[in-house]
């Protein structure tokens, strides 16, 4: 127990030293001809005041400005697995659109709980993944044919035990290994916040580097630990990284959104040495 409680420590002390100060703002991203993206553990709703307030999560969803959101626990867990947003709302007020999926039910938004939303662009392919291991987990594969170029985006909510994590991060890899050259991002709520060999992420690499992207999200009120992550292959793909660190996101969810840009003009590139990515804790932009 000491020994878990010392790493969880070191953990924490290594998440705060990653921060620096750096802001996602789309307008800038836009002018660069990059793409902004979003992930977010809605957490059903249910704020860290215990309110169920569908409303509150879309106004921070919109907060983020971002052209593709990946969400989490979007869904009720049991019963009727019903959608618990207003995605009619999100298109009007947020100009998003859910990326179309077979739901485990009529009245379900997600697969396990992950939606994709879209600003604009075609989707070509869509894989909905059973991810293996003692919870019901799953992934969005879809393939996207966007302004800027084509693009792949795993959207994933990975389970709490991290022998499952492993086994989900190989899946996902698999899924991952027949893109045919489309630019591909890992984006969700991950559930690690170790790093290096103790990290279950680990088994991403090297086609995903889990020590990029690595920014406090958890818990929302005072962020510790980097559960959501925004990967990218090539790891050059994202260019920066941060927390939408609003005054209505600290409450709204448990977690806090991450946003990220990426560079699609990367993927055609042959030369991918001089990386350089951006990371921080930022506030509302």
């Amino acid at each position: 127990m000491a020994k878990n409680q010392t790493s969880l420590s070191a953990g924490i002390v290594a998440a705060i030293r990653k921060r620096r100060p750096t802001v996602v703002s789309r307008e800038a991203a836009v002018s660069r001809g990059d793409i902004v993206i979003a992930s977010y553990n809605i957490h059903k709703c249910v704020g860290t005041d215990g309110r169920f307030d569908p409303g509150r999560t879309a106004q921070v969803i919109s907060e983020l400005g971002a052209d593709i959101v990946a969400l989490q626990e979007a869904d009720q867990r049991f019963g009727e697995r019903a959608g618990l947003l207003d995605l009619e709302h999100l298109r009007r007020e947020a100009h998003l659109v859910s990326v179309p999926i077979s739901g485990f039910s009529t009245k379900g938004h997600g697969w396990h709980g992950n939606v994709l939303l879209l600003r604009e662009g075609a989707v070509s392919d869509v894989q909905q993944l059973k991810l293996p291991g003692v919870e019901p987990r799953g992934a969005l594969v879809v393939d996207l044919d966007l302004k800027m170029g084509p693009l792949r985006v795993i959207a994933a909510h990975l389970g709490l035990l991290r022998h499952s994590r492993a086994q989900q991060a190989e899946a996902i890899i698999e899924a991952a290994s027949d893109a045919g050259g489309r630019p591909t991002l890992l984006i969700g709520d991950l559930n690690e916040w170790r790093m290096g060999k103790r990290s279950s992420l680990s088994f991403l690499s090297p086609v995903f580097d889990p020590s990029h992207a690595t920014v406090a999200s958890f818990p929302s009120r005072f962020p510790l630990l980097p559960l959501d992550r925004v990967l990218g292959n090539p790891h050059s793909l994202v260019t920066s990284v941060a927390v939408h660190d609003s005054p209505l996101a600290r409450v709204a969810s448990d977690h806090l959104p991450v946003k990220a840009s990426i560079d699609l003009k990367v993927g055609k590139r042959e030369d991918h040495n001089n990386e350089r990515i951006e990371v921080s804790r930022a506030g509302s932009v």
